[in-house]
């Protein structure tokens, strides 16, 4: 499969693959018919989707079975006014017809918005109204279906509602593949006064599919998430459908995967980290996609499911490695695990060397946003090094850029920008839809820029600082949190932390470090351990940066991809003047 959209498919080294990665890009190019489809006529019995969850139930997809369920979809959701361009929001979590669905949106040219299904009101009502909304598919959960019932009548572009029952799905592979996993289907079953379409038993009876003459161009929008920034409210990111063909590069290359692959990738399926690594890329590759389909993480239980299942790739961020690597990881048989990858925020160092302690596997970072593809990477033909993002990804050019618009040199902090030129790369997102302000903010002057800042060393590895909002200054210095984030994930007591500035009347700013501590230091949460903890930071690190601020929490605010939110705790901090110098 990937020969038909690269000119070299395989790569020895740094050099040979910036050299020579080139696409071969079709017109109109659809992921869902020119990849999926593809593979249902080359390999139909191939495993696509190994779907479980944490009541013990399971499906088992093939190329060819998943052709025929999302060719059902696709007629179905025709048959309701849904076609090219309509905007349709996911709120499915990590139900099976996730994936279901979201081919079967591509396959009819509709516009696919994922979300998360602790949206409230007044965020439903805001992504309805900003997108146009036209429909919404969502899971059968009373607390997000009381949400969008209160949000419609402020929600006029909303014409049609369709909800995904508790039980097991009927018609995939053409068979009962389960059983009704307890939680009842009292919700959304298609009654009189409900408001909503049940999937389940509508789906079923739509007509055989004929595919649509035309569909898209390469340029249509495909794909959009609303990403929420440190003010205002969340901007629309619209991906192209080459934004597709942009993941190739992330599922073949970074994660490393090939057809007999089994990846799981730790991702809830309203973040965009979702198509980074359980749809697109690994499919390129002719993997199997697994999914656990859970409501609470724990670390024991995942751990537990990719023994039973024999996962061979495995992706999370750092938070899950973190919680990981506090298990006796020798209880479990891991033998299968071949590759681990990480991305949504800095790995610590500290975590990298654990796991290769503990498994004898290396973590290879990468680093992009919703805005783009894997833009940064750690390449199999690579050594990784510990808490380096890796290289430019061929696809982009990437520079680091000093304030004042010019390059930076090895060694000295800058902002990550892509340099675009006349021609955008293959990934990176259109534009903020409907805001030109936003996006003229983000890429001006032949430049996207990230708003991260990092510096690269003299053999071009890329390390992160942080965001360009998140960089403390205090006392004249400028300190990134994530050196000192890295300097405290050394010390056995700490799980997780968060380094954040605080307002201060003498120095500007002063640090402070939210600390997660392990359960055996709990009872020791004090004086002697915030000291302790200071200690160690100016010895690991320059003595400038330690915390003169400790505060101990049960857990870190997160966004949903399981990134820190640092503006959170500065928010809850903020107008304080702290009397500790």
């Amino acid at each position: 499969m990937v020969e038909r959209f690269l000119k070299q498919t395989t790569f020895t080294s740094v050099e040979d693959y910036n050299k020579n990665l080139e696409f071969i890009i079709p017109e109109n190019f659809n992921f869902a018919y020119d990849v999926m489809d593809e593979w249902a006529k080359e390999k139909p019995e191939g495993l696509a989707i190994l779907w479980t969850n944490d009541q013990g139930e399971e499906i088992r997809t093939t190329f060819a079975q998943l052709k025929e369920q999302t060719d059902q979809a696709a007629s179905y959701l025709l048959t309701l006014g849904i076609g090219k361009n309509d905007p349709v929001m996911l709120i499915l979590k990590r139900r099976y017809e996730w994936w279901v669905i979201m081919l079967a949106l591509c396959k009819i040219g509709a516009i696919v918005i994922p979300a998360t299904h602790m949206l409230t009101k007044k965020d439903i009502v805001y992504r309805n109204t900003r997108a146009s909304v036209k429909a919404i598919i969502c899971v059968d959960d009373p607390y997000v279906k009381g949400q969008i019932q209160l949000a419609m009548p402020d929600s006029p572009s909303v014409k049609v509602l369709i909800s995904v029952g508790s039980a097991m799905p009927q018609q995939c592979c053409g068979k009962d593949n389960g059983k009704d996993n307890g939680k009842g289907n009292d919700v959304g079953d298609g009654k009189a006064g409900d408001g909503f379409h049940d999937w389940l038993t509508e789906v079923v009876k739509a007509p055989k599919f004929q595919r649509p003459a035309f569909v898209n161009t390469n340029d249509d929008t495909m794909l959009m998430y609303f990403t929420s920034g440190t003010s205002g409210e969340p901007k629309m990111v619209a991906h192209d459908y080459l934004y597709a063909m942009g993941h190739l590069t992330t599922g073949v290359f970074w994660h490393n995967l090939h057809e007999g692959s089994l990846h799981l990738t730790v991702a809830d399926t309203g973040w965009g980290k979702a198509v980074w690594g359980k749809f697109y890329g690994q499919w390129f590759a002719g993997a199997t996609v697994f999914v656990f389909d859970h409501e609470k993480f724990n670390a024991d239980t995942l751990l537990r499911q990719m023994e039973k299942y024999r996962v061979t790739s495995f992706c999370a961020p750092p938070t899950i490695y973190r919680f990981m690597i506090r298990e006796d990881l020798s209880k479990y048989d891991l033998s299968s695990l071949e590759y681990c990858c990480t991305a949504g925020e800095a790995l610590n160092p500290a975590v990298f060397d654990k796991l290769q302690e503990k498994l004898g596997l290396r973590i290879m970072e990468g680093f992009g946003q919703t805005e783009t593809t894997m833009s940064l990477g750690t390449f199999p033909w690579m050594t990784p090094k510990p808490g380096s993002m890796g290289i430019p990804n061929a696809q982009y050019d990437i520079d680091l850029m000093r304030a004042d618009g010019t390059s930076c040199e090895d060694g000295e902090k800058g902002e990550i920008v892509i340099r675009v030129g006349d021609k955008k790369p293959i990934g990176l997102f259109k534009g903020y839809y409907r805001d030109e302000e936003k996006t003229r903010e983000a890429w001006h002057d032949g430049y996207y820029h990230t708003g991260d800042m990092a510096w690269r060393d003299e053999d071009g590895y890329y390390w992160f600082e942080g965001r360009i909002d998140d960089v403390i200054k205090s006392s004249g210095y400028r300190i990134g949190p994530f050196e000192v984030e890295s300097a405290l994930m050394t010390h056995p007591a700490v799980v997780e932390c968060a380094i954040t500035g605080v307002p201060d009347d003498i120095r500007g700013m002063v640090v402070k470090a939210t600390v997660v501590l392990g359960k055996e230091w709990k009872d020791k949460a004090g004086d002697d351990l915030v000291k302790e903890l200071q200690q160690h930071v100016k010895r690991v690190t320059a003595p400038y940066k330690y915390p003169r601020i400790v505060e101990f929490v049960d857990e870190l605010p997160k966004t949903i991809s399981g990134k820190i939110r640092r503006v959170e705790i500065r928010n809850n901090d903020k107008g304080k003047v702290n009397s500790e110098k």
